[in-house]
């Protein structure tokens, strides 16, 4: 079931169409600030006023600049799509006939959601990293206001954050797949992640709202963001549970959605 997930959902010219346009932007951001190279750019602070300086501070501005709006979106447009193509196609029905069990089937789809996720995360950091490598060069991670780090200590927090990432995107993606499958239509499921996420980041901004924001999971996507400043991992820990949490209650809503669906439906 994975291979024929992959295979009819990652090699749709949809999905390279989107995640060519998350490896655009970090391109054109470096080429759009390749003139502050190896200084500030403008007076602009954090990952994105340090952007200009090493490959490894392009890339984390990148993924900062993308993975509040643009990458949920990608990420919520693949896994809708995973969630919904087999009904859409008219094709459930078949694959129980075939016979395939409803928790193999389920078990595919969510390692298909994992393996895009992945991929999607994937492309704005390599493109950060070989964008920033061509037109900035690989130097010290730089901090402003503050001491270099040291290239094992850079790579090491830069990891961590992708992984950080990786698991906030998967909390966007389960709650896309529940969608996929529990909606009528792909479409309808589609519109529906996309505005939660935007709803809820919305409602992240509005500090009077801070009681019901604490327990979304966007409000701490840009958590990995202090692992390059001096309060470090304080907020990962909430934010990992935060994640894994809406993780297991979506893919348990999905679960229950798949084995009381009628494939005919």
């Amino acid at each position: 079931m994975l291979r024929v997930e992959l295979t009819s959902q990652l090699l749709r010219v949809r999905t390279l169409v989107a995640l060519a346009c998350l490896a655009a932007v970090p391109v054109m951001a470096a080429l759009a600030t390749a003139s502050h190279a190896g200084h500030r750019n403008g007076t602009q602070g954090g990952l994105f006023g340090a952007a200009p300086y090493s490959a490894l501070n392009h890339a984390m501005a990148s993924l900062q600049f993308i993975a509040p709006l643009l990458l949920p979106i990608v990420v919520a447009l693949l896994a809708t799509a995973i969630g919904s193509a087999d009904r859409d196609w008219g094709t459930l029905r078949y694959l129980y006939v075939a016979p395939v069990t409803r928790s193999r089937l389920l078990a595919g789809k969510l390692a298909a959601v994992a393996i895009v996720t992945v991929a999607a995360t994937a492309c704005v950091l390599v493109a950060g990293l070989l964008s920033g490598l061509a037109l900035f060069g690989w130097h010290p991670f730089h901090i402003i206001d503050a001491p270099a780090l040291t290239t094992c200590d850079a790579i090491a927090r830069v990891l961590a954050a992708g992984g950080y990432t990786v698991l906030c995107m998967l909390s966007i993606a389960a709650i896309a797949l529940a969608l996929g499958l529990l909606l009528p239509r792909g479409a309808e499921a589609l519109g529906t992640a996309i505005a939660f996420v935007v709803m809820a980041t919305i409602l992240d901004g509005q500090s009077a709202l801070h009681a019901v924001t604490v327990v979304l999971p966007v409000h701490y996507w840009q958590a990995w963001t202090h692992l390059f400043d001096p309060s470090g991992t304080t907020h990962l820990a909430t934010g990992t549970i935060a994640q894994l949490v809406t993780i297991g209650l979506a893919a348990a809503v999905a679960a229950l959605v798949l084995a009381r669906r009628d494939p005919a439906a």
